[in-house]
């Protein structure tokens, strides 16, 4: 019998396993989430220290995120994983460990709330990279929408088990369960064999690593879009998660069980969206799908609004989870599809600690809001907010195609033979100079191109900075000869002689067609390179 079209990307034996794992472990997170939360009002009752534990768990994310992802792309990502799995088995067994003895205190959940959350910092970026690798790009978006199905399946699960396990033998069996849920996740990941990554060049170093990272997003418009898009998106949908507790107890006039109940609505509303998503992708392309759920998004706001009766705010809620999940999943898979394998881990942690930051602010300004106007105003003013930044957000497309490619597609029609730029070998009596840290590299490529071209030359200039930029450039710039309309000069500066010799496997075949396309322009054969050295007089 073959599988739904949502279940599709399960035929993949070593994607299904760690999809499972990781559902356990996402689990096991959620119950250690309850299990300290509730130890803490135990541990010391005062809202800023119960407070204090969510914001454990979630600061590590803003402060590890790009590290993280550049760690995740210069090391063995298997073995990444495991660490970071490891890292919290070990923290959840001394938190339920000293839980247990009695020798916990508050500020030391906090600090080990801090470690798991840590964690799980490290592992976002490094798990969102792994995916593309596990499966074809046609099962990528299927993909993601299962792993936000796993999550809003942990979510709806979790806590409930939590609340069990405390009632049946007290917190630490909590942290006992959540630390189990990962070592599941630790033999698939030994187990899993992926295909040994051919390095030619010295590991990157993580300073560096990250600086490449940033300017990688920086130089690439679809990473841009992603950005903003998801921003914009989750600045106005995080009204719910700062509002949904008081719209049920002030707005609806019920207890903590409506508040359950209102959340689990969302997550029937998720799975339901990520079961059709696959449908729904292969009629919409990207950039309508996004619109779509956040026109659905504001359409559940503003259900909950005016709402005065639990059945229609749950109603509402249904329809938000359905669009929160079609969105994140198809800007998490925009933001994937962007990045080329070197950057991949860092640049979808630059993505993830936007978004992150967008929700934070969110929540942030719909209590401002709904303290200063009410809760039901303050979700209309949000909802009102989420239509018009989808109206505004529209042209930022998500379509751009393959990985690192610089925001316009087929620009033109290359020949396979065309020459492109290339500088001389080093003089012997310098190679010795060329070492891993040698000093800054300018290179300089120089243009002799007909005139009546001009105009067209710079618009092709444009799109090869970006691609520089992508490469790892510092700084990039075109200099035209005051005396000789028809020569110009193209700069850029990398911060090493291994940097330098990293560019070209950092090219995707879309950067190479957008260099060979600048080379076109020129009159004769292939342009100048040159390559020097900074040196200190």
């Amino acid at each position: 019998m073959p599988l739904p079209r949502a279940f599709l990307p399960l035929r993949h034996r070593v994607f299904r396993g760690l999809w499972v794992a990781t559902l356990a472990s996402n689990i096991g997170l959620w119950i250690q989430n309850t299990g300290a939360g509730w130890l803490m009002t135990i541990l010391d009752p005062d809202p800023m220290m119960v407070s204090l534990v969510q914001a454990a768990s979630m600061l590590p994310v803003f402060l590890l995120a790009l590290p993280a992802g550049a760690l995740a792309d210069i090391i063995d990502r298997r073995l990444f994983l495991v660490g970071a799995q490891a890292w919290i088995l070990v923290n959840a067994l001394v938190l339920a460990v000293m839980t247990g003895t009695g020798s916990l205190g508050p500020w030391g959940l906090l600090a080990l709330t801090f470690a798991i959350g840590a964690g799980n910092a490290m592992n976002f970026p490094a798990w969102a990279a792994t995916t593309p690798e596990l499966l074809p790009k046609e099962d990528l978006v299927g993909a993601i929408a299962l792993n936000g199905i796993s999550f809003n399946i942990a979510r709806a699960i979790g806590p409930a088990l939590g609340g069990f396990a405390i009632a049946w033998a007290g917190p630490e069996a909590a942290f006992v369960l959540n630390a189990v849920s990962f070592v599941w996740l630790i033999v698939v990941l030994v187990a899993w064999k992926p295909e040994a990554r051919n390095r030619r060049m010295p590991p990157e170093h993580l300073v560096s690593a990250m600086r490449a990272g940033l300017r990688f997003v920086k130089a690439t418009p679809a990473m841009h879009a992603a950005i903003l898009r998801s921003c914009v998106f989750f600045l106005f949908s995080a009204s719910i998660w700062g509002l949904m507790p008081l719209f049920v107890r002030q707005q609806l006039g019920l207890g903590p069980q409506f508040f359950g109940l209102m959340l689990a609505a969302m997550g029937v509303g998720a799975v339901a969206a990520g079961f059709a998503l696959p449908m729904v992708r292969a009629r919409a392309n990207r950039d309508q799908l996004v619109f779509g759920a956040s026109l659905l998004a504001a359409t559940g706001m503003a259900i909950l609004a005016v709402s005065r009766h639990w059945a229609p705010a749950m109603f509402g809620m249904v329809l938000f989870g359905a669009a929160w999940i079609s969105a994140g999943a198809t800007l998490s898979t925009a933001a994937q599809l962007a990045c080329p394998a070197w950057v991949r881990a860092r640049a979808i942690a630059i993505y993830q600690l936007c978004f992150f930051g967008a929700m934070a602010v969110g929540s942030a300004l719909a209590g401002w809001l709904g303290g200063r106007f009410g809760v039901a105003p303050g979700l209309g003013i949000l909802a009102a907010g989420a239509a018009l930044g989808a109206v505004a957000t529209m042209r930022w497309t998500l379509e751009f195609g393959a990985p690192g490619q610089g925001g316009r597609q087929g620009l033109v029609a290359v020949p396979d033979a065309l020459p492109l730029p290339k500088p001389a070998a080093p003089a012997h009596e310098l190679r010795t100079l060329l070492h891993e840290n040698a000093n800054r590299v300018l290179e300089v490529v120089r243009y002799r191109i007909n005139p009546d071209q001009r105009t067209e030359f710079l618009a092709a200039m444009r799109e090869v900075r970006l691609v520089r930029l992508r490469g790892g450039a510092m700084l990039w710039r075109l200099y035209e000869d005051v005396a000789h309309p028809d020569l110009y000069a193209e700069l850029w500066a990398v911060e090493t002689w291994t940097e330098h010799l990293r560019e070209q496997s950092r090219h995707t075949e879309d950067d190479l067609a957008v260099l060979a396309m600048a080379a076109t322009f020129q009159c004769d054969g292939a342009p100048e390179a040159a390559r020097y050295l900074n040196v200190q007089p």
